[in-house]
């Protein structure tokens, strides 16, 4: 028997139970894995309340791992035992160990640690398609990034840097407005002591950025259209304040003619070929040190529910890990 961090109904932190649990053998094309860190996500807690509900319950929440190969089912030739892989789907990452399908999970290069993989998996690959399919980013975009200093943040502060873009960050502080500088964010906005839309407007001579990318929702809605520029884009990936409110399609032509897309990750790396491109994508930035993950939180498992408060609480920075 191993343990598992299990949800028995929706609800605040309070409903998570470190709870025994049983692994049977590996089915066909199954992979059996022993958990050597765990990712935590802000989708967790969508899971965990029922916002994103999460089927038939009692329920293992969680996205992403890095784990050790310990058993594998009939017909997979791609893996072995002892391999060293890492996943961002499908949800049960919070536990000891777990069987997952062998086409949802990718290997990890020897040079990558497993705390950093776990980190980075759900993240960094949404970067990637945020920066690079969902608007392609280089020297001449100026992008407005919500929560620069979260972890999608933070590694995409560092990637559009690369890509030579002009990032303007909005934080809620001074120090992570120092954190998002360091990571390559060119300007920040304190947005609980400003008005990130007149400063986004003066960063930008009046014109507005080419993209805003939107994990905040409803606290940043509407006044994130008004940072875009005409014919613009805005990328709502994300809820950490609310869902944002039904509106009016014609707010975007009244705002510009604008662009809006609500992209998710599991679209962008349904099929295996673009899991593996992406995941190839990240580890490459990372092993050069074009990006760097920055672990700045690690909770033992079973005190996940102290994890999910602290980052409700917005007291996290960067990326947290989950140790079973």
């Amino acid at each position: 028997m191993v343990h598992a961090i299990r949800i028995h109904r929706y609800g605040g932190p309070e409903v998570m139970q470190w709870d025994e649990v049983e692994i049977g053998a590996p089915g066909p094309g199954q992979l059996h894995l022993r958990h050597l860190a765990v990712g935590l996500n802000y989708i967790d807690t969508y899971h965990r309340t029922g916002a994103y509900p999460v089927g038939d319950l009692p329920a293992v929440i969680g996205m992403e791992a890095c784990g050790e190969i310990v058993a594998v089912g009939e017909g997979v030739s791609e893996f072995a035992v002892g391999d060293k892989v890492a996943y961002a789907n499908p949800i049960g990452a919070y536990a000891q160990e777990r069987l997952i399908p062998a086409e949802r999970v990718v290997k990890v290069p020897d040079a990558i640690a497993p705390q950093t993989a776990a980190a980075m998996m759900l993240q960094g690959m949404t970067v990637r398609y945020l920066l690079n399919v969902t608007y392609r980013v280089g020297p001449e975009t100026t992008l407005l990034l919500h929560a620069a200093a979260g972890g999608v943040g933070l590694i995409a502060c560092q990637w559009a840097k690369h890509l030579g873009a002009t990032v303007i960050g909005t934080v809620g502080s001074d120090e992570k407005a120092e954190l998002a500088k360091a990571n390559g964010c060119t300007h920040t906005i304190n947005y609980r002591t400003e008005d990130f839309v007149a400063r986004v407007k003066e960063l930008t001579n009046g014109k507005g950025v080419d993209v805003a990318y939107d994990a905040i929702g409803k606290d940043t809605f509407p006044a994130t259209l008004d940072c875009i520029r005409p014919l613009g884009l805005w990328v709502s990936f994300g809820a950490a304040s609310g869902p944002i409110p039904n509106f009016d399609i014609g707010i975007l032509s009244k705002k510009g003619s604008l662009f809006a897309t609500r992209p998710t990750l599991f679209t962008y790396t349904a099929s295996r070929e673009d899991l593996v491109a992406s995941a190839e994508d990240l580890f490459g930035v990372v092993q050069s040190g074009v990006v760097k993950i920055a672990v700045n939180q690690t909770y033992p498992l079973k005190d996940a529910a102290q994890a999910h408060r602290d980052l409700e609480a917005r007291k996290t920075t960067g990326s947290t890990v989950l140790l079973p």
